[in-house]
């Protein structure tokens, strides 16, 4: 049991609940929710594990001075296994969105895979990191509506990609804090994000979701604006990571499938209960 629950916490397993909403999101943007979509979200998932688990293989050496507790540098999982697991879960991803969507399915989860591991090995730590997760999650939204037509579910990849831009932002600075401007600039992004996702219509369900996730992910970081301590950065990160499906639920609903929207965003609260037992970031 003590092994499985440190597999647990390399992939941050739980937080594997903020990523079905994605390909949701995009199939029924693209009008094509169907009997594919399942196994895409479920490849997203994979993708987005192995993606932790490259992530901690390529900090072990940072994360043995800041975070000495993760299961890399704690000694409990070895870096070779680490990398191992990072490879394994990609390759599955890849291969379970080619098996359910074909080729157009692949042409998305090949790059998508790519800018994974590009942003952990390469573009982390550099300006343009934020830029490159955002794309990420972007392309995991357009993985969903491959079925369909791409173009209808862009602004929805927009929409999750901004988001993702905003928590990428606040993440570089969970170590050392932040200053006041970095908060004002993402809770500014948050207002945009939150009112994409209602849209023009203004129907009730989406703006009902949409209000619930500008809520607490808002209130976490005007938290860090009155506080920018590293507990405050962490504690807004997490906020934004549990709080996605809520934005996904909304964006889901907003393309006409409201129930699903709120089933999306019922991940939410479990998330959050799941983050007091394995932390998300």
């Amino acid at each position: 049991m003590g092994r499985v629950a440190d597999l647990v916490e390399l992939v941050r397993a739980p937080a594997g609940l903020s990523v079905p909403g994605d390909v949701l999101a995009g199939a029924a943007a693209a009008g094509t929710l169907d009997r594919r979509t399942p196994a895409l979200a479920g490849a997203s998932v994979l993708l987005y594990w192995g993606g932790m688990a490259a992530n901690d293989w390529a900090d072990r050496r940072l994360d043995a001075v800041e975070r000495p507790e993760r299961p890399i540098p704690s000694g409990r999982i070895r870096p070779a296994t680490a990398v191992g697991i990072a490879a394994g879960l990609t390759a599955a991803g890849v291969a379970l969105a080619a098996a359910a969507g074909g080729r157009r399915a692949a042409a998305v989860a090949v790059p998508l895979a790519a800018t994974v591991w590009g942003y952990d090995l390469v573009a982390k730590n550099t300006a343009a990191g934020p830029v490159v997760m955002a794309a990420c999650r972007g392309l995991d939204v357009l993985l969903g509506a491959t079925g369909g037509r791409l173009r209808r579910a862009v602004p929805a990849a927009l929409t999750v990609a901004a988001h993702t831009w905003t928590v990428t932002e606040l993440s570089r600075r969970e170590v050392s804090g932040a200053d006041r401007r970095l908060p004002r600039v993402t809770l500014a992004g948050t207002a945009l994000v939150a009112a994409a996702a209602v849209g023009p219509a203004a129907a009730p369900v989406p703006a009902l979701l949409a209000a619930g996730y500008a809520t607490r992910y808002g209130g976490a970081q005007a938290r860090v604006l009155a506080d920018p301590s590293p507990g405050r950065v962490r504690a807004a990160v997490g906020a934004g990571i549990t709080g996605l499906p809520a934005l996904q639920g909304a964006l889901t609903a907003r393309a006409g499938a409201g129930l699903l929207g709120l089933a999306v965003a019922a991940a939410a609260p479990l998330g959050r209960r799941l983050a007091r037992l394995v932390s998300p970031t």
